[in-house]
């Protein structure tokens, strides 16, 4: 839908910054598909080998999911529930 005053072509010019994350992030690139997780699978190019930046777990963490600025799951919905 696009704004009032704005044609289609104006919405494809839109530069979302970087607080957009648009980086065509397949389900398989998910550690839970379809799930309440927006952690990264584990590969070998991303090993789950990174501590958790709240609680300092180890090993909770992929590069990805530190790149993305993520915290462990258990974390994550503590913080959801309002219970930090």
């Amino acid at each position: 839908m696009s704004n009032p005053g704005t044609t289609e072509e104006d919405d494809d010019d839109v530069d979302y910054g970087d607080s957009h994350d648009f980086d065509n992030d397949d389900r398989e690139d998910f550690a839970d598909p379809g799930g309440r997780s927006a952690l990264r699978a584990e590969t070998e190019s991303n090993p789950r080998n990174l501590p958790c930046p709240n609680c300092g777990t180890e090993n909770v963490l992929t590069p990805a999911d530190r790149a993305h600025g993520y915290q462990c799951d258990a974390c994550a919905d503590r913080a959801e529930r309002g219970c930090d």
